[in-house]
């Protein structure tokens, strides 16, 4: 080894610059650092432009540091055009509908009672939903993140693989600070979902409501006005009263997929609707030979369509429009199901 020192020397040396040039070495870092303080000088002008506080700003911004655990987050995210097979629905059901979370829904959901059907009665959503977005969101309040939501959103807009997205999330924060939200408050995930619902700020500032009349929308300790602000989500996304979500059904071994396939392409959230059939009433359904499993039919005029998560064979699901609005609180099929069966379990 010893004769060709040279030849190592010079190995080291390109490994080095490699690492320097992916960002590996410590002056990457330390530029990264400079770029960023620099690049809140443009979030700044940005803040300012939309109305906020020099006040905020001056307590804020001066103690923002670029968080590379975020950006490593970011980056583990799904991205790009592969297409990975979509697995079945049955073990993600299993993780996420746990029969500690079921018991604990049903105690939230018998402590709370008195708020959520004057919740309920205000908005029309169904108490059992907003126990169950509750729930899977931060396990009833237990689970709500640590990370510092101004220097999260502020290095995920410095990153800028979705800098618009997050640079408007990083102002909407300071307009929550504006408003009269602490900055002790402000912590959740390292995306920026904060508080029992885990809202995005904009979020917060469109939607949050005070739900037991003190004047303010505290969806970090305060049970009542996180449910409130779950009920208004729904009834602002569309959700319709007397509707269930979806019933699980069983389908006949000679059922022709083929007359009921969606020919549709949304332009939201494709892959998630590609999975459903095509709309027909449940009196089409019923005619069809589906078969509900464990409740009746609603009403013959309503609407709905197919999903089969685990396969033909399995159970199989009708859904209705009010699935859609739990979609559009997170678009997963797994997620909505998962959802919607806890909702059923928790008022047994």
């Amino acid at each position: 080894m010893r004769g060709n020192s040279k030849i190592w020397r010079r190995i080291a040396s390109s490994v080095a610059a490699i690492c320097v040039c992916a960002g590996i070495g410590g002056s990457a870092v330390a530029q990264d650092d400079a770029g960023f303080q620099t690049y809140l000088g443009t979030l700044r002008g940005q803040a300012e432009a939309k109305g906020v506080s020099r006040a905020t700003l001056d307590a804020v911004l001066p103690t923002l540091t670029l968080n590379q655990r975020v950006i490593e987050l970011d980056r583990q995210q799904p991205g790009g055009t592969s297409i990975a097979a979509i697995p079945n629905f049955a073990p993600y059901k299993a993780r996420h509908l746990s029969s500690a979370l079921i018991s604990r829904g049903q105690s939230t959901y018998v402590s709370e009672r008195s708020r959520l059907q004057r919740i309920e009665q205000q908005t029309g959503v169904p108490e059992s939903i907003m126990v169950a977005i509750w729930g899977h969101e931060t396990s009833y309040g237990r689970v709500m993140g640590g990370f510092d939501l101004p220097r999260a959103l502020a290095t995920l807009a410095y990153e800028g693989r979705r800098r618009d997205l997050f640079a408007d999330e990083f102002i909407a924060t300071l307009q929550m600070m504006d408003r009269g939200v602490p900055r002790s408050q402000l912590v959740g995930s390292w995306a920026g979902a904060t508080g029992g619902p885990q809202f995005l700020p904009s979020v917060y500032l469109r939607l949050a409501r005070d739900g037991d009349g003190d004047g303010r929308a505290d969806i970090w300790t305060s049970s009542a006005d996180t449910l409130a602000s779950i009920g208004n989500y729904f009834s602002n996304a569309g959700w319709r009263p007397g509707q269930p979500w979806g019933f699980a059904v069983s389908v006949p071994g000679s059922f022709d997929r083929g007359q009921i396939v969606n020919r549709l392409v949304s332009p939201r959230c494709p892959r998630v609707f590609q999975r459903h059939s095509g709309w027909k009433t449940m009196a089409e359904w019923r005619a069809l030979g589906i078969v509900p499993q464990a409740r009746g039919w609603p009403a013959d005029t309503v609407l709905a369509t197919l999903i089969e998560p685990d396969g033909p064979g399995q159970t199989a699901y009708l859904l209705t429009g009010n699935y859609r609005v739990i979609l559009d609180y997170n678009c997963s099929n797994f997620y909505a199901l998962s959802v919607g069966l806890l909702a059923d379990a928790v008022e047994r």
